[in-house]
């Protein structure tokens, strides 16, 4: 895969470069939330309660007092913790699942792909639920909840890849010369699969940090006093009429970072996408020699008349 011929690719598509923007002024504010939050995100000021957005507090205060702006740059920090642990954990274990299955084929495939089927058919949110009632309500739980909700996404891409590359010549090929079955996937299956569980994480990244915040509103992730988008939701019900700066500023991160998140998962696969994975250098060079080839041809006076002047 040519990187810098991607990376022209993903930049010249203008819809991923906004998502590009939006999850990167999340991930900065997340970063810097030390540097960017005026205050501390649990400190309380009971002369402040409620108080609209304002050159002190931009984004106002909750009604105890809390500054709304540190508490949304430090719940951001809580909800792509959560989301980047979780699409990790799925990818690698959805990639080992994926690999087993399609490699070894047969029963093999059948049973591990049943049991995946038997996952997706619950809703991931759904799914998350019925875990964190059984393990309990805790940020590490969460992870586990959500990690699990998205394992057989990944297997299945991987394994359909998988099928399809394990039949092609140059495997073939490769296992007839005595190739070792961690040669052909480290060789042939990893270049392939790879960029398409990078488009895959980019866009469940999003849905990561949505059933994150589902679970926290409902009271089964983050606990109090820290902040979470979906628990600083759950704070704001009781003052939506009085003080609605307190869910709109918390939804619009959270969208923010589900909408950059799917336009960037959308670049990534046009850019990543195999068929579009010749440089466009080497499309140039081709494209000049093509012009010059005409240009000599144009330049062959023509002969009529049996070659006869």
């Amino acid at each position: 895969m040519d990187v810098r011929d991607a990376a022209g690719r993903l930049l010249a598509n203008r819809l991923a470069v906004f998502g590009l923007i939006f999850v990167g002024v999340v991930v900065l504010g997340a970063l810097l939330a030390p540097l960017l939050a005026p205050a501390a995100p649990e400190t309380m000021d009971a002369t402040a309660r409620l108080a609209p957005p304002s050159l002190a507090h931009p984004f106002g205060t909750d009604d105890f007092g809390r500054d709304l702006l540190s508490r949304v740059l430090y719940g951001a920090r809580i909800s792509l913790q959560v989301g980047l642990i979780a699409i990790a954990v799925s990818t690698l274990l959805g990639l080992v699942v994926g690999l087993v299955a399609g490699y070894a084929r047969g029963w093999v495939d059948s049973v591990v792909m049943r049991v995946m089927d038997v996952v997706m058919a619950f809703p991931s949110v759904l799914l998350a639920l019925f875990i964190m009632a059984a393990l309990g309500s805790s940020l590490r739980n969460v992870v586990i909840a959500v990690s699990a909700a998205y394992i057989p996404f990944f297997a299945r891409i991987t394994r359909g890849q998988v099928l399809t590359l394990v039949e092609t010549p140059f495997v073939e090929a490769s296992r007839a010369a005595g190739a070792s079955h961690v040669r052909l996937v480290v060789r042939h299956v990893f270049p392939n699969v790879i960029p398409l569980l990078i488009v895959q994480a980019t866009t469940n990244l999003a849905f990561a940090v949505l059933a994150e915040s589902s679970l926290s509103y409902l009271g089964l992730g983050t606990q109090p006093p820290d902040p979470s988008w979906g628990r600083m939701l759950t704070e704001a019900r009781p003052w939506m009429n009085k003080a609605p700066w307190l869910s709109i500023f918390p939804g619009l991160a959270l969208m923010a970072l589900v909408i950059g998140s799917n336009l960037l998962g959308d670049g990534l696969r046009d850019a990543l996408d195999p068929r579009l994975r010749g440089s466009t250098r080497a499309r140039r060079r081709r494209v000049g020699r093509l012009d010059r080839l005409a240009e000599a041809r144009s330049s062959v006076p023509i002969v009529a008349d049996g070659g006869k002047t």
